[in-house]
């Protein structure tokens, strides 16, 4: 059933390939917006191939936009891409991240920058670069983690970010709200994706004893947050960091 009606509406979402942004750009698409699927072009080629696949099975309703969110130049560059092809943004969705999870005397120099510059840095070259082709009351919805606000163990690199996301949120909030533009963070808890094949199936059991619903969280849980604070409805919700935890807080 669809909930909101987003016709008219050009949708971004970053990291929209696999796992929540997968959702979140289907549910986007099926209530009426315009969606643009960006995804990182991996040598292997593994996130193109997962991206045309989306784009077939949602029947042509997304535009394809490869970048790398660390670089600011690529940015820019997709944005602007988007501003001509649509003549500007109204959701823009910074869902793009990775793990490299290692405790702090294990981690390397290489793992703390890479999980930086993906999951802090491109959300910053995102939200700097989208904010220029944000038609005023738009929306910006930043991807944080439950790990920002609680910190997990072998997470220093990943919960710095996520709690960079969190601040960062904030204080766009601030800046933007002259021009009518909410910008907010969910932060997601154990939630069923690729990433969470990451993590040790002892470590997952011991996740899910602490989510009194009693399940590990759904892509479409993550989305269906997403979707509402992109909504007019919303307009006075911003600066805010909504857990999508299943209660684990």
């Amino acid at each position: 059933m669809i909930r909101y009606d987003f016709t008219g509406k050009v949708a971004l979402v970053t990291g929209s390939s696999r796992g929540i942004g997968v959702a979140t750009l289907t549910a986007f698409a099926k209530a009426g917006a315009t969606g643009v699927l960006h995804f990182w072009d991996d040598p292997d080629g593994g996130n193109r191939r997962d991206a045309e696949a989306l784009a077939k099975a949602l029947g042509g309703a997304v535009h394809l936009e490869p970048a790398d969110v660390r670089e600011a130049g690529e940015v820019e560059a997709m944005m602007q891409r988007v501003k001509v092809q649509f003549g500007g943004l109204d959701i823009l969705v910074n869902n793009a991240g990775i793990i490299r999870d290692r405790t702090l005397k294990k981690m390397t120099l290489d793992e703390w920058h890479a999980v930086l510059q993906t999951n802090l840095t491109g959300v910053f070259h995102c939200c700097k670069y989208g904010a220029d082709i944000l038609r005023d009351g738009g929306r910006i919805v930043n991807i944080a983690s439950i790990a920002g606000l609680l910190g997990f163990h072998g997470q220093t690199n990943y919960a710095a970010a996520k709690a960079g996301v969190m601040g960062l949120t904030r204080v766009l909030a601030k800046e933007l709200a002259r021009r009518r533009i909410a910008v907010n963070a969910v932060a997601p808890g154990v939630i069923q994706t690729a990433m969470l094949g990451e993590v040790k199936a002892d470590v997952q059991a011991e996740y899910l004893k602490q989510i009194p619903v009693g399940r590990l969280g759904k892509p479409e849980d993550v989305a269906n947050a997403i979707l509402f604070l992109a909504t007019e409805e919303s307009e006075y919700i911003t600066g805010h960091v909504l857990p999508v935890t299943g209660g684990w807080a």
